[in-house]
């Protein structure tokens, strides 16, 4: 009797025990589920109206400086009205110069900018895809992007040996900036700049070569290599995977990319300006669900 008892209590424990895994197995899928999705619901999103149709952007938490700023700077309607001023198929199309609102044609675009910078925002997970949204810059030592101009990549497909040569390109940049950056080669940096100035043309390509052949040979730093699973996507989707990890990359398109491949496409003139102005309507922050 005592032995069917402590069966049956075993059978009970055993059932009870199944559920109990059952139920946190269910639970632990929907939440990994739920937040998935939250991450995704969590992403502001952008919505840029052109002359071509509308585009919608997602952007990164990843890269909250650039974020904060980008929405700062819709929500004010800094871009409303301005001009895709540059653009190269296969490659990208870049807008947000100020001065491009009022601009004329033949007017030379891509200097204008706030009176403030972004500090760079390098994630090794955030990549050139086709679609990516990135932050233009100049050639500051600090990488620090543009306050207020993006780009959008439309870029192209790439096989193994144009990876191989993009991620070159890649690591002869990191290079330059770690030498730059470099104390060791602060008089010549110095020396580059006072020729500038002095308008010492023929000094001052005497101490860009010394540059060059420094930046050439420097090892000091962390050599870059493209991910696996970038490499897949670069391979299937397309995009421009020499600008990895020397611009910031801060969202991505995620509606409208037949907008940006007609754009890509206008005929240019002189500093890759479309002949035909193509033009931000408007750009507003949608509301989240």
């Amino acid at each position: 009797m005592k032995k069917l008892e402590k069966k049956h209590k075993m059978k009970k424990w055993i059932k009870i025990n199944t559920l109990i895994l059952l139920l946190l197995t269910f639970w632990s899928w929907n939440t990994i589920k739920k937040s998935s999705n939250e991450i995704a619901d969590e992403r502001q999103r952008v919505e840029i109206v052109t002359d071509y149709g509308t585009m919608i952007i997602e952007l990164y938490n990843e890269t909250p400086l650039h974020r904060d700023n980008f929405v700062k700077l819709v929500k004010e309607g800094t871009y409303d009205s301005l001009l895709f001023h540059r653009v190269i198929e296969n490659f990208m199309i870049q807008g947000g110069d100020p001065d491009s609102r009022h601009a004329k044609a033949g007017d030379n675009l891509g200097e204008g900018d706030l009176p403030y910078k972004v500090e760079a925002e390098f994630n090794p997970t955030l990549f050139h895809k086709r679609g990516a949204l990135g932050a233009a810059r100049d050639g500051n030592l600090q990488r620090a992007s543009s306050a207020v101009q993006f780009y959008i990549v439309q870029g192209k497909i790439l096989n193994d040996s144009l990876l191989e040569v993009s991620e070159k390109r890649i690591n002869g940049w990191l290079a330059e900036h770690f030498a730059k950056n470099d104390p060791t080669n602060k008089s010549l940096l110095d020396s580059i700049k006072k020729t500038s100035e002095l308008q010492n043309e023929e000094r001052n390509i005497f101490f860009n070569d010394s540059l060059k052949k420094v930046t050439a040979n420097y090892t000091n730093y962390e050599r870059y290599t493209i991910p696996e699973s970038h490499r897949n996507v670069y391979k299937t989707i397309g995009g421009t995977p020499h600008l990895d990890q020397n611009y910031t990359v801060f969202g991505e398109l995620i509606e409208g990319f037949e907008v940006l491949d007609s754009i890509a496409a206008v005929k240019t003139a002189n500093g890759d300006r479309p002949i035909t102005d193509v033009r931000i309507l408007s750009a507003r922050v949608l509301e989240r669900d």
